[in-house]
């Protein structure tokens, strides 16, 4: 019988390129970490040790800048803020972009390539250039409806809203897609509507895909600065924007600061770190057709 050629294992690869992956993920490991350690090291010093020459090892380490960091400014109520506002943008952001593209994924009508394209296409812009028409809409809507969105969570979490939703959308049409639509029908001949279809069927096999436009979603309300350094006041500033409140007029607190950042970053890396099975699969899945 005629033998076919058959591809190499990946154990049969060159050891070649097998140690220059792994100096190349090693150099990159490197490169990542050192900043990390110099937050850590700089977190545990005190204030004269970090303006003074840097040292990679420190000499006397304290645990006083991460309580003070709640003292000098508050940073609790910027911590709720920032809460409060990137979870509400993920839910709203989540909630609409299920709707419509399941609307776009399961159904034909006029419009639809039009509207697939304009969504898009709102990714191909600067978010700077949204700066000024959202405050004077914002400013508009407050002085005719009384309604207050400028220096409010609630102006900033429409405003997150508008950035993440268009990928948010564009992300699961494409995940919906590779759902077989024998399900729908299936799901429809027990008895189910549209909806039911939806909910029943649809979304439980879609949750990779929902999970990861959640962390973007969230991850882009949480660490954006320009829009929440314009659009809050004293009361709903974020944390993003409150870090910058331990440089004063004639100092700034750099062991505060590096303190404050690690602690801000706790919960994105905790919840990238526990939902990294669901967010690859999201990805991938909803990327291959």
């Amino acid at each position: 019988m005629p033998r076919f050629p058959t591809q190499p294992s990946p154990m049969a690869q060159p050891k070649s390129f097998i140690w220059t992956r792994r100096i190349v993920l090693t150099l990159l490991l490197v490169f990542v970490l050192i900043p990390v350690y110099v937050m850590l090291s700089s977190s545990l010093k005190s204030l004269s040790d970090v303006q003074g020459s840097f040292q990679w090892i420190p000499t006397h380490i304290t645990v006083k800048p991460y309580v003070d960091i709640w003292k000098t400014i508050p940073l609790a109520h910027y911590f709720v803020n920032s809460l409060i506002v990137s979870v509400s943008a993920t839910l709203l952001s989540v909630a609409v972009a299920i709707f419509a593209s399941y609307g776009v994924s399961r159904y034909r009508f006029a419009g639809r390539r039009v509207f697939t394209v304009t969504v898009l296409s709102t990714q191909m812009f600067p978010g700077i250039l949204f700066l000024l028409p959202l405050y004077l809409i914002f400013v508009n809507i407050g002085n005719s409806t009384g309604i207050t969105l400028n220096g409010s969570r609630l102006g900033l979490i429409i405003t997150y809203l508008t950035f993440s939703l268009p990928f948010s959308i564009w992300m699961l049409v494409g995940y919906f897609d590779s759902i077989p639509r024998d399900l729908d029908e299936a799901a429809k001949v027990d008895g189910c509507g549209p909806m039911g279809a939806l909910f029943r069927v649809v979304v439980p096999a879609a949750i990779p895909g929902i999970v990861a436009v959640c962390v973007y979603a969230f991850m882009t309300a949480w660490g954006e600065v320009l829009f929440a350094s314009v659009m809050t006041n004293e009361s709903t500033r974020t944390l993003a924007v409150g870090l910058r409140e331990y440089a004063t007029q004639n100092d700034v607190y750099w062991n505060q600061v590096m303190a404050a950042s690690l602690v801000v970053s706790v919960p994105v890396v905790a919840g990238f770190l526990l939902l990294q099975r669901y967010l690859v699969a999201g990805l991938t899945a909803g990327a291959v057709k």
